[in-house]
């Protein structure tokens, strides 16, 4: 994200029965889903949260850590649940996918079941590592409906299916989660839900063809070119650059760079990325946020949002000209045409077509 295009940007009991024996019974109603879970709150010890088909206590405080029988150990599984299960959007119990066995070989995309009950995803092929250790290798994975067959059911409505977004992005770093994308378009009920379903489509497929751009197909989640970084710091703006000066270089799916950004895009979404602008590397549902962000409320040289352009049918030419205008009218034909390339694959994907104006 370059500073030309973002001046003007100023602007998440243990029930004992002792005594008698009581009859066996052939099932046991599992326990209702408490509030699922939000990636962006904060949780303190012995506070719930229902994710992928169980509920969770948290041990000790923590925010943007989803619960899992891993990571740093604060979560505890309490057991299946029935009713919404939370964050990540699908049931374990409707899967229907293999159990994970160890030092077998997983090519990227297999689905397995783990020992915990939940599900994950290779995001990387492997000898067979361990999903909740070895997580550059396996994402947390989610379905509804027919297991298998389905291949992942959407999450909140998103018109993208995790198997869809998995399609697009086969070589993605697994700190971009689906779950981590979904979880943030809750700040922004709006985007891929206005207009018809093939508007919706389109919405999607522009802007994650937009991030891939940026990010090289989601795989790069910090600037590149380093050498860059001590110049974006503009200490002309009252609240300077408290992070230090080479803290806001680009980082997350539309490479949010410059202090000025990292504040206005904080202010919008409720955090202080002014002073903690590594949370944009380091959680995913608020990367995905600072993305769908500039989406939303970012015009550059265009005049309207990328949003707007989608649903008012300006063509995905104009979330260029928004994004990155020095791309176009000849500035850079080969990064366009690799813009549109991707939006083409991606409206395909999603079985939309393109619509016209696909350049700037």
């Amino acid at each position: 994200m370059k500073r030309k295009r973002l001046l003007t940007m100023l602007a998440a009991l243990t029930l004992g029965v002792v005594g008698a024996l009581v009859p066996m019974v052939t099932a046991e109603a599992a326990a209702a889903c408490v509030t699922p879970y939000n990636n962006s709150a904060v949780y303190t010890g012995g506070m719930t949260a229902s994710y992928n088909g169980h509920n969770w206590t948290a041990k000790w405080w923590t925010q943007g850590e989803a619960p899992s029988t891993g990571g740093s150990n604060v979560w505890r599984d309490d057991g299946g649940c029935d009713g919404n299960s939370g964050g990540n959007g699908g049931g374990g119990s409707t899967c229907n996918y293999p159990n994970w066995v160890a030092q077998q070989y997983y090519p990227a995309g297999a689905i397995v079941r783990y020992t915990n009950g939940l599900y994950y995803q290779a995001t990387h092929e492997n000898p067979g590592y361990d999903p909740v250790i070895s997580t550059w290798y396996w994402s947390p994975y989610s379905c509804t409906g027919g297991g298998g067959n389905n291949g992942g059911g959407n999450t909140g409505g998103f018109v993208v299916s995790e198997a869809q977004f998995n399609q697009m992005f086969p070589g993605r770093n697994g700190f971009y989660t689906y779950a981590g994308l979904t979880d943030a378009m809750k700040k922004y009920p709006s985007f891929a839900t206005s207009g018809s379903d093939t508007v919706k489509k389109q919405e999607a497929a522009a802007f994650l063809a937009n991030v891939s751009h940026e990010t090289g197909g989601l795989v790069y989640i910090d600037e590149i070119n380093q050498a860059n970084w001590p110049h974006y710091c503009d200490y002309s703006q009252p609240y300077g650059c408290p992070a230090g000066q080479s803290a806001y270089h680009g980082r997350g799916p539309i490479q949010l760079s410059w202090n000025f950004n990292y504040y206005a895009a904080g202010n919008a979404l409720g955090i202080d990325l002014l002073n903690n602008p590594n949370l944009v590397a380091t959680n995913s549902s608020i990367s995905w946020q600072t993305g769908l962000w500039y989406w939303m409320t970012g015009t550059g040289a265009a005049g309207t949002t990328s949003h707007n352009a989608m649903v008012n049918g300006n063509g995905f030419g104009t979330t260029i000209k928004a994004i990155n205008s020095i791309e176009c009218n000849g500035g850079n034909t080969g990064q366009v045409q690799s813009r549109i390339n991707l939006y083409t694959r991606f409206a395909g994907i999603l079985g939309v077509p393109t619509g016209g104006n696909l350049s700037c």
